[in-house]
């Protein structure tokens, strides 16, 4: 088998072989790549690390593995200049969770992009020879004005979905982290999996959205179902989940749970009502497996918290979950330059935490999140949580943190007066919220339990574990990796080393 076919080779397509061949690049690769730090920057700041994980204690957890799965590829790519999302903060996540030293308690793997094969697995041909074809373009089009868009093929090339350079390249390599984090919980390597680089819940099979081009969601959860029964997917992100509640809407192998804000006149996706639970048809295995939790401006941190407890509790009672896929989206934070909650780091962190107290094999994907310095607050907040050190690590941002000037405020738990100023207006009545517990409370009654849900189909492979070839790039990587060597001699990381 050749590996080379899964190394990523900008700026050409990784999916080939291929029925359309792609032109040479016009501009050549600089040989020395500019803001990035040599190896003596580098050696000095693995050190600061290492100092790091032992003035804080973090070690390995007992009794389970953490994996984390990134490409730090994906932070060199760009939406466009007034676009919101913005890679960077994938950049700013991790240099928060490497300088509280938290690698050290966790898997590191840097994963290779998604296969055409396995984006194809959900995402239609001629859509994904499109995305990998298409032309990159310096504007958005006006799609709301047909004279002056033009073509518009599959929603892609307006202000939302722009088809800006490296597209197909970032859309396999997000796919690619999240692929690689459930296949590392179904082989057992894993019991909690982390890819913050994915969780983009509102592509279609066949068309771009809400920024999201491919479902790297749909295709972690396909691969969960080929080694468990029943998966829960648990969406706080401030939109609507549809992209992902809509590929299992027929299904009682999937239960689909979505927090978000709901005004469908002018909140973006405008679905997810409260009475939005699946196919009407009771014959409809889906039937009652959409759970949609819609809320208004303003909630808090306290009713968030007890409104997850209230509604993740009862399902995991009724439905009882071989596998949770859990979506923490950080524009749900109070801040964000597109959500309008009043949550905090502690209030999202504290989703993570309780899902992990239900001692199920996890996946945490990234999502929405568009002021970086607090996505990487949260990111970094609920990755120590998953390997149990959050309360070991100190409030105070470590002044070794790489741009450490860009988080405003250096503390991890800014207050909402250093956020917002002055918090804003909650619509969310005591009442409102009791509604909907007892709405949802109401529709599990119509869920079959566990032992009634059985595995009907096996999902198709998303091409093969292809092992052989994983193991022979993790040898060829740690090779080359002498600091890696030297801490496995030294034991860093273990418990009870220090």
């Amino acid at each position: 088998m050749n590996i080379d076919a899964y190394r990523y080779k900008p700026p050409k397509p990784n999916y080939l072989p291929h029925d359309v061949e792609v032109d040479e690049p016009v501009v050549e690769e600089l040989l020395v790549p500019l803001d990035r730090a040599n190896e003596r920057e580098n050696a000095i700041f693995y050190n600061k690390m290492k100092r790091a994980a032992q003035e804080y204690n973090i070690v390995r957890p007992k009794g389970y593995t953490v994996s984390y799965h990134a490409n730090p590829e994906m932070e060199k790519h760009h939406f466009g200049q007034t676009h919101p999302m913005k890679p960077w903060r994938l950049t700013l996540t991790k240099s928060l969770v490497t300088s509280y030293g938290m690698p050290f308690a966790m898997d590191n793997y840097n994963t290779r992009p998604a296969t055409y094969e396995e984006l194809n697995s959900f995402h239609a041909s001629d859509y994904l020879d499109y995305l990998g074809t298409a032309p990159p373009e310096d504007q958005p089009r006006d799609i709301d004005n047909p004279d002056k868009a033009g073509e518009v093929k599959f929603n892609l090339g307006g202000s939302d979905c722009p088809l800006f350079h490296g597209l197909f390249d970032y859309c396999s390599m997000s796919a690619g982290t999240s692929v690689d984090a459930a296949r590392k919980i179904c082989n057992g390597q894993s019991d909690i999996a982390i890819a913050w680089g994915g969780g983009l819940h509102h592509a279609k099979r066949s068309e771009a959205s809400g920024f999201c081009y491919i479902n790297d969601i749909v295709l972690g959860i396909l691969q969960l179902l080929r080694c468990y029964p029943r998966v829960l997917y648990i969406d706080i992100d401030v939109h609507h989940g549809d992209g992902v509640e809509e590929a299992f809407f027929s299904t009682d192998r999937v239960m689909t749970v979505s927090f978000h804000k709901y005004h469908p006149d002018s909140f973006f996706p405008g679905t997810g009502g409260l009475d939005d639970n699946g196919p009407k048809s009771e014959h409809n295995p889906g039937a009652h497996h959409a759970i949609n939790v819609p809320l208004n401006d303003g909630i808090t941190d306290e009713q968030y918290s007890w409104l997850f407890e209230s509604i993740i509790g009862k399902i995991n009672e009724h439905f009882r979950p071989s596998a949770i896929a859990l979506q923490c989206g950080a524009d749900s934070l109070a801040g964000d330059r597109l959500g309008r909650f009043n949550l905090q780091v502690q209030g999202h962190g504290a989703c993570v935490e309780y899902c992990k107290k239900l001692g199920i094999p996890m996946i945490i994907f990234g999502g929405g999140g568009y002021t970086p310095r607090n996505v990487a607050r949260a990111w970094a907040h609920e990755t120590s949580i998953a390997i149990g050190c959050q309360n070991k690590i100190p409030e105070e941002i470590p002044q070794h943190t790489p741009w450490r000037e860009h988080f405003i405020h250096d503390t991890l738990f800014p207050t909402l007066e250093q956020i917002l100023g002055e918090p804003r207006a909650n619509r969310n009545t005591p009442k409102r919220l009791q509604e909907i517990v007892q709405h949802v409370h109401e529709q599990l009654r119509f869920v079959g339990h566990a032992p009634s849900v059985q595995s009907r189909k096996i999902p198709p492979d998303l091409g093969g574990i292809r092992d052989d070839v994983e193991d022979r790039l993790k040898e060829e990587n740690e090779e080359k990796d002498e600091n890696l060597r030297r801490t496995r001699e030294e034991g860093l990381g273990a418990p009870g080393e220090f």
